[in-house]
């Protein structure tokens, strides 16, 4: 195993407990020096706030801890390709490097619908890895989806 795919697999327990809050399943952590130093999940529905999406949730926490906005020498590792507010945030943290799980070709901004965090206009670039266990990340996320619409289709036959 790789350390982008242990710590892949963390962010995927961070995913877990938002799914077991009926969240979309995205999770995310944040390394530094080789240790964890935040984690963060998707709670959206759960908080009632569009700002509380798991990347957002872990710069945060990684805020907090390092003392500083910025985050250069971190790595985050999130199962879901960011959207543009969560690029943008990226970006603005000025974090060196992100590893994905998943592509999202729907809302994606690092590199399915634009590239956000490796635009060479902005002030600062980071150095993207993609498809970090990508089946896991979107089994996932498949499965929850698919739960989520047969439960859907079961309360109106009700």
């Amino acid at each position: 195993m790789t350390t982008d795919e242990k710590y892949m697999k963390e962010a995927l327990r961070q995913a877990q407990k938002a799914e077991a809050l009926m969240e979309v399943p995205i999770g995310c952590v944040i390394v530094q020096e080789g240790k964890i130093i935040a984690r963060g999940y998707n709670r959206r529905n759960t908080d009632k706030n569009t700002l509380a999406h798991a990347e957002l949730n872990a710069i945060r926490r990684a805020s907090r801890k390092t003392g500083d906005w910025r985050l250069e020498d971190c790595t985050m590792y999130i199962t879901l390709e960011p959207c543009q507010m969560c690029a943008g945030a990226i970006v603005q943290a000025r974090i060196g490097r992100v590893v994905i799980g998943a592509m999202n070709p729907k809302a994606g901004c690092a590199g399915s619908i634009l590239n956000l965090l490796e635009h060479p206009q902005f002030n600062h670039q980071v150095v993207v890895e993609r498809e970090v266990l990508e089946e896991e990340c979107s089994q996932m996320l498949s499965l929850f989806f698919r739960r989520l619409r047969e439960t859907k289709k079961k309360e109106k036959t009700c």
